[in-house]
């Protein structure tokens, strides 16, 4: 049996090095190293393989740390497939010794990739997409765990010194009307001091429908409470900050910077509100439409995951054998013989329970 592959590439990825084990189709040692995560370096190393015939260079991760690798294989036009770690570690164990070190990893990757080509994983360009979802997606929540950390912090505070304002603003901490008057009026004694009709105006310019009840909520909770607890006059430092603290953690979007420099268009990632946006309070419009896209993209994430973990891929197994994967296969005729059931003459077809006894 013919190998499409004269070079087997098994790559243990690491962070500042790579450990590079080089095997031909003999199993001999072309190549036995450790690879400094660069890219001249690694084509050097693609390059010098290559003159040995078609390279199939395998990772033991495709992304994070092994996304480098991959992308500059790629770029050299060579072919590229990953082993899974569960494989990996099953496989190791039909190979003596125990240690776990980089250069047996990378043997056995190499090995893996030369002698079982089965159980390979193709890295496609799908990948790609997933990884560029995976990059949005912990982005958008970065920010959702910060506001909610920020909106804990905050609920927190008022509860320590003031429960009956935290009863009364802590389910609308995150409104656009709640924030701003903690940030212009700060903590119990300055929202008092403010008095009701400044309240009213900052409440009612965010939010002309519940500005008026807000208000009241807030001075009625202010007067169930008459003693100061310790602690009430920092907060009237401390809570401003925490609102600047959010402004300044939500980066500028790109609706921001396109409306900066005068121009009136839309990127297409602006459509909807921004991640940010929806997050930090600047946009706190109902939008079902972005929540349908944004449990689209989870959907996707998960479907990509499991693709990446199907049985092996075919197409390293008919490029072993020299063969071109096709699209469509033509199925194998059917040589065995199955055998029919015979069924008595004069006999009834009844289940086993109801069929009547005979003799």
């Amino acid at each position: 049996m013919t190998s499409g592959f004269r070079v087997f590439l098994g790559l243990d990825v690491g962070k500042d090095a790579h450990h590079a084990v080089g095997l031909d189709p003999t199993g001999k040692r072309l190549h036995d190293a450790p690879l400094p995560n660069s890219e001249p370096k690694l084509r050097a190393l693609f390059d010098k393989l290559a003159q040995h015939g078609p390279l199939l260079v395998v990772v033991d991760q495709p992304a994070t740390i092994g996304a480098l690798p991959v992308a500059v294989a790629r770029a050299a036009g060579h072919q590229v497939a990953y082993l899974p770690g569960l494989a990996m570690r099953r496989i190791a164990d039909l190979y003596p010794g125990r240690a776990k070190t980089d250069a047996r990893d990378a043997f056995i990757i190499a090995d893996a990739a030369r002698s079982l080509p089965h159980t390979l994983r193709p890295v496609d360009v799908g990948d790609d997409a997933l990884a560029e979802l995976d990059v949005l997606v912990g982005f958008d929540d970065d920010l959702a765990g910060e506001a909610t950390r920020i909106s804990n912090r905050i609920r927190g505070l008022l509860t320590g010194i003031h429960p009956a304002l935290e009863r009364a603003i802590g389910p609308r901490i995150s409104h656009p009307a709640v924030l701003e008057i903690l940030s212009r009026c700060g903590g119990p004694t300055g929202i008092r001091a403010a008095g009701r009709r400044r309240l009213a105006a900052i409440a009612t310019a965010h939010a002309p429908r519940m500005g008026d009840k807000l208000v009241t909520a807030i001075m009625t909770a202010l007067n169930e409470q008459t003693v100061t607890v310790p602690g009430t006059t920092a907060a009237d430092t401390v809570l401003p900050r925490k609102k600047k603290q959010s402004e300044n953690r939500a980066p500028a979007t790109q609706t921001d910077r396109l409306r900066g420099r005068g121009d009136t268009r839309c990127a297409p990632s602006c459509r909807g509100p921004d991640l940010d946006a929806r997050h930090w309070g600047q946009d706190r419009r109902p939008d079902p439409a972005g929540d349908r896209r944004r449990l689209g993209v989870q959907v996707l994430r998960s479907l990509g995951r499991l693709r990446r973990h199907r049985p092996g891929h075919p197409q390293f197994r008919l490029l072993h054998q020299g063969r071109t994967p096709s699209a469509h296969r033509q199925p194998q005729a059917q040589t065995r013989v199955l055998p029919r059931r015979v069924r008595r003459a004069g006999r009834p077809h009844q289940q086993g329970l109801l069929r009547p006894k005979t003799g």
